[in-house]
Formats: C-alpha cells, sequence, structure tokens
C-alpha cells in the first residue's frame, strides 16, 4: 500500500500523466492486488499478464487479460530479481496487446544476474524504484530513475516514537 501511494503521487505529478493515456498492468496473477491499488488511485483501467512458469526463474506469458491497445502501460511489481517476468509483461503488452509504450515502477531493485542487461535491451521506456537497495554505479543505466524514501521512512519513525499512527501516512 505504501508503495501504490508513492508512486501514484509520483506518477500523478509527471507532466506527461493523462489517465485517459494509461493502463496499469499486473505481470503476474501475484501482482493483480497491488495493480488494482494503482489503478484505483490514478484512475486508470488495470490489466493482467497471465503467465506460466515452466520451470524455476524461466517465465512465459499465455495472454494479456484486458485492455491495452494503444495505451502507455505502467507495469508494477514488488521486486525486480532476473528481470525475466517484468521484461517479459512489457514485451507481451507491446507485441501481444498493441500497447504503445511501457513504463516499470519496482519497490526493490535486486537486479541479480544479468537483469541489467536484460532490462537495457527490453521495451521498458524507464524503470522507477525506491533506494531500498542500493545499485552500484556500475549497473545504473538510462531507463533507471531512483526514488528516495528516506522522507517517508523518518516520518513513520516519528510517529511511532510520538505513539502516533503511520497507517494514516497513505492517506494523506
Amino acid at each position: 500500500i505504501v508503495a501504490a501511494s508513492l508512486f501514484s503521487s509520483y506518477i500523478k505529478d509527471l507532466p506527461e500523466f493523462d489517465p485517459a493515456e494509461f493502463t496499469v498492468l499486473a505481470p503476474d496473477f501475484g501482482s493483480v492486488s497491488r495493480a488494482r491499488q494503482f489503478a484505483t488511485r490514478l484512475g486508470c483501467p488495470v490489466a493482467i499478464v497471465d503467465k506460466r512458469r515452466p520451470k524455476p526463474n524461466v517465465s512465459e506469458v499465455m495472454n494479456i487479460i484486458g485492455d491495452v491497445k494503444d495505451k502507455k502501460i505502467i507495469l508494477v511489481d514488488d521486486i525486480v530479481d532476473t528481470a525475466g517476468t517484468i521484461c517479459n509483461a512489457a514485451e507481451a503488452a507491446i507485441k501481444l496487446g498493441g500497447a504503445k509504450e511501457v513504463y516499470a515502477y519496482i519497490a526493490h531493485p535486486v537486479l541479480s544476474g544479468n537483469a541489467v542487461e536484460r532490462i537495457k535491451n527490453s521495451v521498458i521506456k524507464k524503470m522507477t524504484f525506491f533506494n531500498t537497495i542500493n545499485i552500484p554505479e556500475e549497473k545504473m543505466i538510462d531507463k533507471f530513475k531512483i526514488l528516495n524514501v528516506a522522507p517517508i521512512l523518518s516520518e513513520a519513525i516519528k510517529r511511532i516514537n510520538s505513539d502516533r499512527p503511520i497507517s494514516t501516512m497513505i492517506l494523506e
């Protein structure tokens, strides 16, 4: 919920954001709840990637559920590890669904193995992360945008120390 709140606030402030032009896409069924939160906060429709895992760390997109044709896509997920799922979902949105372009919003950038190379060569225009995991300089590419979560963590600590609720932070 906190990620949806922070990312949606950031997206709404982008000058190019127009809810009528975007669809929020869940890269798999495990991300549907998160995608629905984003879509509700942004006033956009939601779509889902139907994928299969034939073996560990391998995903195959079977179908796109929902309308992404001629839309700009906001892909949302909690973690990007090897980047297989997110890159396959982005490609499917373009090739299977007819989307215009894809932007990814990921809370935690693990970026293991050849993830950076995979993202660099993908159809994803921009991938935005929180700075919850430090990305080494040699892994930074032009597609990456890092958002600082220190202010919200600081506010949460202040509220905890003053015995005030942190749950209301996401509503403010």
